[in-house]
């Protein structure tokens, strides 16, 4: 019989638990700003500024994720060209091989 406990578990592997801890720790302080920042008292044009810069940043950091992957993208195109000239010259050396 074994000990499943929580405890157990994370005495077993005490970087997943750590881990975890720190993203649901993260999580929860971005979730309390938005809250403050929506809930926050404040005159309209400077809610409206607010608001304008956190788009920004968004639209910057959607911006940045876009070339990475379009950079990724373009990498695994190259890698599979590569993979498959060198499949199909396998495939015909040995037809050639078999033939004689």
């Amino acid at each position: 019989m074994t000990n499943d406990t929580p405890a157990t578990k994370n005495q077993e592997n005490p970087s997943l638990s750590l881990g975890t801890m720190l993203l649901s720790f993260l999580a929860g302080a971005a979730a309390g700003a938005v809250v403050v920042a929506l809930t926050t008292r404040k005159t309209g044009p400077e809610f409206r500024r607010r608001i304008q810069a956190y788009g920004r940043l968004a639209k910057l950091k959607a911006g940045n994720l876009a070339e990475e992957v379009s950079g990724t993208w373009d990498g695994m195109k190259e890698r599979t060209v590569l993979a498959a000239n060198d499949l199909k010259r396998g495939v015909n050396d040995a037809a050639n091989d078999l033939r004689g």
